[in-house]
């Protein structure tokens, strides 16, 4: 029997499409593009999304293109992105960023009409729809996560159309898995309980004020340092995922580790769980959705459809860095934000950038992305520390102007 199979099978139940089961999305990701895309292919992705994301495709061996966003909610805007770019891309990755769709209808037009790959990231989007059609069935495949959702902080899939691609991509991935530890599975297993209980406990603020002043976190900031010249180094043995684990092993050392069975057991009782923590995301969006920090596109979703199950609600304020470190003292840690842009972040040298960035930058600077599961104790939050909704200036209008300097790329 594959590797996963009973867990497999859930997720093929759920979406209709044959599954493989991977011990991350990061890894379900790099399958899907070393599988539909060719070494040195470009594939053309928000600029707003992990930069682990951004390691992944340059671990595939791939070029990444910047696209215009929607100032909205930081997917691609199809009809903002150039012909001349839609010519001369070989891929497109979607974001669904904090489980708010991609145009994916007018994407996989595109894709058909220029026969180039649909690959959905649907990490966040567990639970989305669009038309009445999960997330996740759109494209070519679609990488999902459940790091993000029922607390699990392990385990993904990568959905497909047919048994032979997925059995394909099994072996693909069985060469990928590193030995399973069973410290390793004891730590998978506890780290969600462990969090569960400093919650519960309310001990967020100096469990994350501890973790700051001894270092204990990856980040020192929203992005992981680039580390350029190593960075570049790797690119001469890319298609690598070896090559570029120091990036994208990040926040989930595991990411490509073999589960045993006592990961695999919990995490089908986290799955099992899955429809209840969707309807809670709903009851928290609709909250949030009501509330003056709301975007017009969440509030107009909600209204229309009713609130979507999102991963993060992205409600837009000024000053947001000040306020996400205020929050703290709330027993609130915002994660999930993503500014720079991956090209003010990574540069000309590792990605293409975007002939249109401002939307991007606007987006990344006051995006504050709220836990729906928190929503109460969020809005209580935001509404003791006088938060203030951003508005963002005209298209026409640039967030940097013609004699700004972009950020310089970390670790540069």
């Amino acid at each position: 029997m594959p590797y996963g199979s009973r867990l497999a099978a859930m997720m093929t139940r759920r979406v209709g499409r044959e599954c493989v089961y991977t011990p991350s999305a990061r890894l379900a990701l790099y399958l899907a593009l070393r599988r539909w895309c060719r070494p040195g292919a470009r594939v053309l992705m928000s600029p707003v999304n992990d930069d682990v994301i951004l390691f992944v495709v340059l671990a595939a061996g791939l070029r990444p293109v910047q696209a215009p966003v929607s100032r909205w909610d930081g997917n691609i805007d199809p009809a903002a992105v150039p012909e001349s770019t839609w010519r001369n891309v070989d891929a497109v990755l979607t974001t669904n960023l904090y489980g708010m769709p991609d145009r994916v209808v007018e994407l996989r037009r595109r894709c058909d009409a220029l026969g180039i790959p649909l690959i959905e990231d649907a990490a966040h989007a567990i639970g989305t729809h669009v038309d009445g059609q999960p997330i996740g069935t759109f494209g070519t495949a679609a990488a999902f996560s459940l790091s993000k959702h029922v607390a699990a902080m392990a385990g993904g899939f990568l959905a497909v159309d047919d048994a032979r691609t997925r059995r394909e991509l099994e072996l693909l991935r069985d060469d990928l898995l590193t030995p399973r530890r069973l410290h390793a599975d004891l730590a998978t297993t506890l780290r969600p309980l462990a969090r569960s209980a400093v919650r519960t406990l309310h001990l967020v603020r100096p469990a994350w004020r501890t973790m700051q002043r001894l270092k204990l976190l990856e980040r020192d900031d929203f992005r992981m340092a680039l580390h350029a010249p190593r960075l570049a180094g790797s690119a001469r043995q890319a298609p690598s995922l070896a090559a570029y684990e120091p990036w994208v092993r990040v926040d989930l050392h595991g990411f490509r580790s073999r589960h045993g069975a006592l990961v695999r057991g919990q995490l089908e009782l986290r799955m099992a769980l899955l429809d209840g923590d969707l309807a809670r995301r709903r009851a928290g969006v609709s909250l949030l959705a009501g509330t003056t920090w709301a975007t017009p596109a969440l509030r107009d979703r909600t209204a229309h459809d009713g609130p979507p199950s999102l991963f993060r609600v992205p409600l837009l304020v000024d000053d947001r860095d000040a306020l996400l470190e205020r929050l703290v003292n709330h027993g609130v840690v915002a994660g999930y934000v993503y500014d720079p842009p991956l090209d003010d972040y990574a540069g000309a040298e590792f990605v293409e950038p975007s002939p249109d960035p401002f939307a991007a930058r606007w987006f990344a600077a006051h995006t504050l992305p709220a836990d729906p599961l928190l929503a109460r104790r969020i809005a209580g939050a935001l509404t003791k520390e006088r938060a203030t909704p951003a508005h963002p200036p005209l298209p026409t209008t640039p967030v940097y102007d013609a004699t700004t300097t972009p950020p310089t790329p970390l670790g540069q």
